[in-house]
């Protein structure tokens, strides 16, 4: 078995015993997730203690999902975790909070940003599945045009080298077609 279809097992695992209220879903979700949390909290000004507040919140949102909708997990559990308590951090940076302040994610403003994180990653990573996909249908040599000059950094002359084009402007003008035919698909939807 894969690592992402394991990984894949243990999230919806954890999912469906939040939603059941089993506690050994909940100690599973605090020992794989919150370690991450933590270190993007400590490593942005806060404290162990705040990173176990913004954790708890985001535990919070998750169950509310979970129970309150159906919900389904359009990415690996942890970059949604993730997602959500960056984006909880941030309020709460923003907000000039230095030490933990006790507002709840009850808090109606907190929630709806919450919610909007959500939403957010979850249509950017649909468009990153359907832009993988359109890179998938684009094919040779423009696949690879594409990614040496926006992925690899490498110059135009870089390109036109290894594809043997005589010049650089028709590496230009090849890497403008593969654009072009890349946004096609990409909006084709």
């Amino acid at each position: 078995m894969s690592k992402e279809k394991s990984d894949s097992n243990v999230d919806l695992d954890i999912i469906h015993g939040l939603a059941s209220g089993d506690n050994l879903a909940i100690m599973k979700l605090y020992k794989l997730y919150f370690p991450p949390i933590a270190k993007m909290v400590i490593n942005n000004q806060g404290s162990k203690e705040e990173a176990q507040d913004i954790f708890q919140e985001t535990v919070m949102v998750l169950y509310d999902r979970v129970t309150n909708s159906n919900f389904e997990l359009q990415s690996k559990l942890q970059t949604f975790l993730y997602a959500v308590s960056k984006r909880l951090w941030l309020k709460q940076l923003t907000r000039g909070e230095s030490k933990y302040h006790k507002d709840q994610i009850d808090n109606h403003e907190d929630y709806l940003a919450a919610e909007e994180a959500v939403e957010n990653h979850e249509i950017v990573e649909a468009n990153l599945l359907h832009m993988e996909e359109a890179l998938v249908g684009l094919g040779e040599p423009c696949k690879t045009i594409l990614y040496d000059f926006y992925i690899k950094n490498r110059s135009m002359a870089d390109i036109c080298e290894k594809f043997g084009y005589t010049n650089t402007d028709n590496a230009k003008t090849q890497k403008y077609k593969c654009l072009q035919r890349l946004k096609k698909l990409f909006f084709k939807k």
